[in-house]
């Protein structure tokens, strides 16, 4: 017996979970997307950026019975490898030794996504675009774009899990008293590739390699195929921007000398440059995240965010998760849950717009800092010391359950902590035990 009747909009990643999520609990789940099944054409080429799966992603995957599988295409990344101008590398684990980040493939993550949620038994409609919404009958009306043909859908429930740009917002935008904002960084991003060398990675396979360079970075995440995906973050104006490179030669000459290390292994440089796009990067607040009761947004849809703390993914999958949780609690009471949904989740929405923003900064002006590593050393071994009285942020964002909201204010005391320490030490070796007791003390009475 269904529980209730379910229309997804949108395919991607968290649309796809929470599908699987849902038809495995007896809902009755129709998911509509506008463009074709990427498990027979693939995603648009040259506009995504490779996964970053950690312990929030996991966790929902792991609610889906999915984890063994993605497993099986996840590559471990166990911290940062830095690249200076000059070549020389050096390692930043991301926490203990059995903590470790996920690369993972867009697509193939997607398809699998797809697939386990038509194996569940949840209708897939492909090509079927949203052209309008009823919010008080929590409706849609969609197109065939085969047939041209047109309908009306009007589940219990009607979710939004259709992006940054979505249908369902929308439509809420236009309703009284609407909260929403979009804010666009001065960067861009354009997608490029290291092959595979000999068969075999031209990198360490086990680090997100980070070319640090002040306003700027390139970064490159391992595939299966011994490949690495490749990301050019870099300002659209400027002096050092995408606006001067406008030819092959200028391309080569800024990555000689800027990137030169990577150059040597990006034998498709030129090409992929200009073949590729220059993508935007947004963040998207908004609220409420339903009107009338009858429909709701979720992922990117209701929060998107850049993609800097590689978090962006994950804060999707665990709205899934606690969308699930919150429907168990609640059973056909879906206005009273969607209020709770959305009251829960908007604090760390916010939250991890806030952290993913600041992690810019951090990853391209700060990872090569001497200050700024011996306070990471020092902040390494207070957790080290006190592990359940000295969290770092870092840890608690990437490897727990800790509420976004919480990591943003705890790492907020722990860094007017960490700038005072900073004006009295130089090095992490200076520390001695009651110097670190007294550290973590402090945070205790900011508590």
């Amino acid at each position: 017996m269904s529980k209730g009747t379910m229309t997804i909009l949108g395919a991607g990643l968290s649309g796809a979970l929470l599908s699987t999520l849902l038809a495995q609990k007896n809902y009755s789940v129709q998911l509509y997307e506008k463009r074709s099944d990427p498990r027979k054409f693939g995603l648009e080429e040259g506009r995504s950026i490779n996964l970053a799966l950690s312990h929030r992603g996991w966790q929902a995957l792991g609610q889906a019975g999915l984890k063994s599988k993605v497993q099986e295409q996840a590559i471990a990344m166990r911290g940062r490898m830095m690249h200076s101008e000059t070549g020389d590398l050096s390692f930043q684990p991301y926490g203990t030794e059995d903590q470790a980040i996920y690369s993972v493939s867009r697509l193939g993550l997607n398809r699998l996504l797809i697939n386990e949620a038509e194996r569940a038994g949840a209708e897939l409609c492909f090509q079927h675009r949203c052209e309008e919404i009823y919010l008080k009958r929590g409706a849609a009306l969609i197109q065939n774009l085969g047939n041209e043909e047109s309908f009306v859908t009007e589940p219990d429930l009607l979710i939004g899990a259709d992006g940054a740009y979505s249908t369902l917002r929308t439509a809420m935008q236009k309703t009284p008293r609407y909260n929403y904002s979009q804010s666009y960084i001065e960067h861009g991003y354009k997608e490029l590739s290291i092959p595979a060398k000999n068969g075999d990675f031209a990198l360490e396979p086990h680090a997100l390699h980070i070319w640090p360079r002040g306003g700027y970075m390139l970064i490159a995440l391992p595939n299966a195929d011994g490949s690495f995906t490749c990301t050019l973050f870099l300002a659209y104006e400027g002096k050092e921007s995408f606006a001067k490179l406008n030819s092959p030669a200028e391309v080569i000459r800024f990555f000689e000398q800027r990137f030169p290390d990577a150059l040597e292994v990006m034998p498709q440089l030129t090409e992929e440059f200009f073949a590729n796009p220059t993508s935007d990067l947004v963040t998207i607040k908004c609220y409420p995240w339903s009107r009338y009761g009858r429909n709701v947004l979720i992922g990117d849809a209701a929060h998107a965010i850049v993609p800097f703390y590689g978090q962006g993914m994950n804060a999707g999958f665990e709205d899934c998760r606690i969308f699930m949780e919150l429907l168990e609690e609640h059973g056909s009471n879906y206005a009273d849950m969607i209020t709770h949904f959305q009251e829960l989740r908007k604090p760390d929405a916010d939250a991890v717009a806030e952290l993913a923003l600041k992690n810019f900064i951090e990853m391209r002006d700060l990872v090569a800092d001497r200050e700024f590593l011996e306070r990471k050393k020092i902040e390494s071994e207070l957790h080290h010391r006190f592990p359940d009285r000295w969290v770092p942020q870092y840890t608690m964002v990437t490897f727990s359950d800790t509420r976004y909201s919480d990591a943003l204010r705890i790492g907020k005391q722990q860094d007017k902590i960490m700038r005072r320490v900073m004006k009295h030490y130089d090095y992490a070796s200076e520390l001695t035990d009651q110097d670190y007791e007294r550290i973590v003390t402090l945070l205790d009475a900011e508590d």
